[in-house]
């Protein structure tokens, strides 16, 4: 069985702390053809569509369109804070290899 994507708290926190809802925009999750293994995402802060999956959470949201929702079926989006940087992340169990850049994939 699919399930949508999940966002853990972390990430709704950093949207909180960039202030995403008070300027009407949600974080968008897209895969896109293309990238180093096939498939990338795109991750930017964009305004809801009628036909995009809308997650909620700390009076954030989260959106996937309809064409990018099989892809990142079960995945977690997160929000890591590393020395080499911080930015949103996400674990998908339908990746079967990723390359280092972390933002490509193929399945």
């Amino acid at each position: 069985m699919q399930l949508p994507p999940k966002v853990t708290e972390r990430a709704f926190e950093r949207l909180s702390e960039i202030g995403a809802s008070a300027e009407g925009k949600a974080l968008r999750v897209a895969v896109e053809g293309g990238g180093c293994s096939g498939f990338q995402y795109e991750i930017k802060l964009d305004e809801p569509s009628d036909d995009d999956l809308v997650l909620e959470g700390q009076g954030e949201r989260v959106v996937v369109d309809a064409v990018s929702l099989p892809f990142l079926a079960n995945a977690v989006i997160d929000f890591s804070e590393e020395l080499i940087g911080a930015r949103f992340v996400i674990e998908n169990p339908n990746a079967t290899s990723s390359c280092g850049c972390g933002t490509s994939f193929s399945m």
